[in-house]
């Protein structure tokens, strides 16, 4: 006796995806989490409960972001600070989104850092416009403000190199998306760090010497990120009123 038809086409989607997957060079443990845990809301739950809340005079700082974030070491950069990396690889907007209360805005920090949009380009999870990740981002700077969090934004990196295809598709999208970061930074009182115009080259891209694949920093990469995340925190701890925009 055959399998319901149901059933058959439930088996030939499976192989399908797979085969999509493998060709795609999809990781098998990413594909997993997300089955499990598609908002990454069990990552850092049990960091959380350990960290408790700021003691009296804490100036904490919270970086929340995707891989880029998460592969910062932040106690190497900053010595001694209290700042708390909450990056997930791979994390799209929407994704940050959701987890934004649990894992930014309940560990009470003085200031968030938030940089994110580069994988919502990159179609990681969904296919959100560029209004999609804009909206986001705001979302989550009101609601940081609205727990008086000062809230500083980042431009996105550079994404790949000249010659590379990433670098021909997302380089446009990347410069509006960054161009709107800065100015809703300058309407809305909150700090804009520029990492995106710190770091490309002549052609747009993330040069061999800060990045070993076009797309994460490496050490010299961080260490240019460094100063000007630390210019920036100490902007909005200051609560210095911003300049606005360049149009």
């Amino acid at each position: 006796m055959g399998l319901p038809a149901k059933s058959v086409i439930g088996v030939a989607s499976v192989i399908l995806l797979v085969v999509f997957l493998w060709k795609a060079r999809v990781p098998l443990a990413y594909v997993q989490a997300l089955l499990v845990d598609p908002f990454n809301l069990s990552v850092y739950r049990g960091a959380n409960a350990a960290l408790g809340t700021p003691v009296s005079g804490e100036r904490r700082v919270v970086f929340i972001g995707d891989s880029i974030t998460e592969y910062w070491d932040l106690k190497g950069s900053f010595p001694g600070l209290p700042y708390i990396n909450r990056g997930v690889a791979a994390e799209t907007t929407p994704q940050m989104l959701v987890r934004f209360r649990q894992d930014a805005i309940a560990l009470s920090p003085r200031v968030v850092v938030i940089l994110s949009g580069i994988n919502d380009i990159g179609g990681k999870f969904g296919r959100p416009t560029l209004e999609n990740t804009e909206d986001n981002l705001a979302t989550m700077a009101e609601l940081a403000k609205a727990h008086q969090i000062q809230v500083v934004l980042c431009s996105l990196l550079p994404n790949g190199r000249d010659g590379s295809r990433r670098l021909a598709e997302r380089t446009g999208k990347v410069q509006q998306l960054n161009a709107w970061i800065r100015n809703y930074a300058a309407e809305n009182g909150d700090v804009f760090v520029d990492y995106y115009m710190a770091m490309k080259d002549e052609h747009g891209g993330l040069p061999a010497a800060l990045s070993d694949d076009g797309v994460h920093p490496d050490d010299a990469g961080y260490a240019i990120m460094t100063p000007l995340a630390a210019e920036g925190i100490e902007k909005a701890l200051s609560g210095e009123p911003q300049p606005p925009a360049n149009h």
